[in-house]
């Protein structure tokens, strides 16, 4: 994939990165990070990853080596159900 030269800070994105071939099927696997960029330099993207909505972890910070993203993509910002508006 052509990563973009420049990722505005405070932008939403999800990004798949390979993460090995699966030694039972042989396919590739990935895994998903969606947050905030910090920061991009062409080489290395530093994101701020979003809890999950479940509550299983808490938000992180990650580094990602431009050579293992496999997608990057824009993503809306996560809306909130309250009480109110199930």
């Amino acid at each position: 994939m052509r990563l973009p030269d420049m990722i505005p800070s405070g932008a939403r994105v999800v990004v798949r990165c390979e993460d090995g071939v699966d030694e039972h099927t042989g396919r590739m696997t990935y895994r998903d990070f969606v947050g905030h960029v910090i920061n991009w330099n062409g080489a290395r993207l530093l994101l701020r990853r979003d809890a999950p909505a479940n509550g299983s972890r808490p938000e992180q910070i990650v580094h990602i080596e431009a050579r293992d993203i496999a997608v990057l993509k824009p993503v809306p910002e996560r809306t909130f159900r309250t009480q109110d508006n199930n």
